[in-house]
């Protein structure tokens, strides 16, 4: 949804100028507390400048109702209303849409819902200011083919949306040439089209070659053909087109991307498994103004295509090449020269080690890349060399960096991280089990002092297990790294280095499975008051200190996540719940320390939890579960499998 214009911008006379001046420097879920102060605190909270992009998401219920109702006094509004089916009270909460915010809806989306077709007929002619319509899986509007089949419908629909701009149809199971027509046909100007996961016949035609017109639309398929077809209507306006997870082959691609007067900006071919570097490159050749391109998971796409985009595409801001296994250093350089390119996703590209990345970012500024978020999750060939060279490069723009499962990653990487990108916002550094307290302190492990002559770790053994063999040496992995002591962490204090505590713009980070990891760094270093969420789940060595040092010093924490940690208790959880009141999603399975009381206590101090997680808890009780629930009014999933001691053997 976009920004509001600047005429709506208006302050009502009768609200303290003050007081709006205050609440714009506090966060959405603050403000709303702010609000129930007086009125005068409610009016300024409404004020517009505060309901930009808001959308309110909320299931079909009959208090829904009274809600929308209330909706009905703002000037525009966005929805996300979900499990509408079809009895009488979710037919009443659509028709009370159409009523109070028929002209002021701008966004509407009906996730998880089975509505009947009547019912959709009653509320759409009313949407008269619909930019962006969301039907994705509702397999019950298409499954008859009725939708839409009578003229008077269409032409009550076509005169509400014209205006309608994006259009969600992905995961429909049903959609046919005829009712694909039909509602297109009521949206003359999109510029977004979504089909992903649909069933389209690139490589049968069920009209047999026929000209279009000559017979009636396919009631059965939905056709390349009749792709083509809106797509050459609506040229002039459609830039955005995605079609993940859809068979389209090589030549169907060349087909789409050769349409006349077809100017794309954005296309999305996420797991597209038949493409090939031919098809990337004609697509290349055709839509040269493509600025966003995701071929995620097209298995079988090598460098080659990557050296066709960077050739082609010089335009090109946002490529996502994850999980194409075959790609390799090959066309990197060239790629990061590439002076648009603003985000780069190449997680789980196993043959990506880095030297080719870093030779593209060496050349003059203007004619390298200014990456802002980089995704290397899983390119195991990723070194200390690679990341340190990219930090020093990258240091000025980079925003997010993701380096989940890179194994030999050391802390000398995270030493370069804090040292040079000071503008990052996202860090992830999940399973990267050679990062230990050293590294997150930004300090130098004093080196081991070993004698060359000392061979005590060949241990020759004469076992049953292993005859004759001498004990193969530790993985560095599996090394336990020396304990930083009390006057390690005076020294930390004293030091100018750059530890994580430099990362001052923090808002997420991942430290889950980096088992090395105590109470030492992460009560000393995990001290950002603008973080949002934080994984410390799989940490064995962490206590309530560390989580009590986290809630104290990071209190906009939205997602919390310490699966796995046995250290964790009740106690620590008393000692962190009172700090933690935006709290709204919470992992704690496997966390045998943690009893009914730690339930009581979420129950007084964290009431806006939408998410728990606390399967595999042996010492909490169901009963005191399901008082949670009613307790807490916005929880919507909760994860208790196995709670109680339950018995995990599966019995037949």
């Amino acid at each position: 949804m976009g920004d509001s214009d600047g005429e709506d911008i208006k302050e009502t006379p009768e609200l303290p100028v003050e007081v709006i001046y205050i609440l714009s420097f506090l966060h959405a879920s603050d403000r709303k507390e702010a609000s129930l102060v007086c009125r005068s605190w409610y009016n300024a909270s409404q004020d517009l400048r505060f309901q930009k992009n808001v959308t309110f998401c909320f299931p079909a219920s009959a208090s829904s109702l009274e809600l929308v109702r209330g909706l009905g006094c703002k000037s525009r509004c966005s929805l996300v209303i979900s499990q509408l089916d079809g009895f009488s009270m979710s037919r009443s909460l659509l028709l009370e849409v159409g009523l109070c915010l028929g002209s002021k809806l701008e966004s509407l989306a009906l996730p998880g819902s089975s509505i009947t077709e009547a019912s959709l007929l009653t509320l759409l002619p009313r949407l008269t200011s619909l930019r962006r319509l969301d039907l994705r899986g509702l397999d019950s509007l298409f499954m008859s083919g009725a939708f839409l089949s009578r003229e008077e419908h269409r032409q009550q629909v076509r005169s509400a949306l014209s205006g309608l701009e994006e259009l969600d149809l992905s995961d429909l199971r049903y959609l046919s040439d005829l009712t694909f027509n039909r509602l297109t046909g009521c949206t003359p100007r999109l510029r977004r089209l979504s089909l992903a996961g649909c069933h389209i016949a690139f490589e049968f035609d069920p009209y047999r070659g026929c000209p279009v017109g000559a017979v009636e639309d396919s009631s059965a398929l939905l056709s390349l053909r009749n792709l083509k077809r809106l797509l050459t209507e609506q040229k002039s306006t459609l830039v955005a087109l995605d079609l993940s997870r859809t068979s389209i082959t090589p030549e169907s691609l060349r087909t789409i991307a050769q349409v006349q007067d077809l100017v794309l900006e954005e296309l999305c071919l996420h797991g597209c498994k038949e493409l090939t570097d031919y098809s990337v490159e004609a697509l290349v050749k055709h839509q040269p103004s493509l600025q966003r391109l995701n071929i995620s998971a097209c298995t079988e796409l090598t460098s080659r295509s990557v050296e066709a985009i960077a050739g082609g595409l010089k335009s090109l801001t946002h490529l996502s090449l994850s999980r194409d296994w075959r790609i390799t250093e090959k066309g990197l350089a060239d790629l990061l020269s590439v002076s648009s390119l603003r985000s780069l996703d190449l997680s789980e590209c196993l043959h990506i080690s880095g030297p080719e990345m870093v030779k593209g970012l060496t050349g003059s500024s203007a004619a390298r890349a200014r990456l802002e978020t980089l995704s290397l999750k899983s390119c195991t060939y990723i070194r200390d060399l690679a990341v340190f060279s990219l930090t020093q490069l990258l240091g000025d723009t980079l925003c997010e960096l993701d380096l989940t499962s890179c194994v030999n990653v050391t802390d000398l990487s995270v030493c370069a991280i804090a040292t040079y990108l000071h503008r990052l916002v996202v860090l992830r550094l999940g399973w990267c089990k050679q990062v230990t307290d050293w590294g997150l302190l930004g300090m130098v492990e004093t080196s081991k002092s070993e004698s060359k002559d000392d061979l005590s770790f060949l241990l020759f053994t004469r076992t049953f297990g292993n005859m004759g063999f001498f004990k193969p040496p530790r993985l560095p992995f599996e090394e336990r790294p020396k304990l930083v002591t009390q006057n390690d962490l005076e020294q930390f204090t004293q030091q100018p280095g750059a530890s994580l505590l430099a990362l001052n713009r923090l808002q997420e980070l991942d430290l889950s499975a980096c088992s090395k990891l105590t109470d030492s760094s992460i009560t000393q270093v995990v001290r950002h008051p603008d973080l949002h969420r934080l994984s410390l789940s799989m940490l064995p060595e962490i206590t309530d200190a560390s989580l009590a040092s986290v809630a104290w010093h990071c209190r906009s924490l939205i997602s919390l996540a310490l699966s796995h940690c046995p250290g964790i208790s009740d106690r620590g959880l008393a000692q962190a719940a009172p700090y933690l009141h935006r709290l709204q999603h919470l992992y704690l399975s496997c966390c045998n320390n943690i009893t009914d009381r730690s339930l009581f206590v979420l129950v007084q101090h964290c009431k806006r939890l939408r998410t728990l997680d606390i399967s595999r808890c042996k010492n909490i009780s169901v009963t005191t579960m399901d008082l949670l629930q009613s307790q807490l009014p916005f929880l919507e999933n909760v994860h208790y499998k196995f709670i109680g001691g339950a018995d995990l053997t599966l019995s037949l």
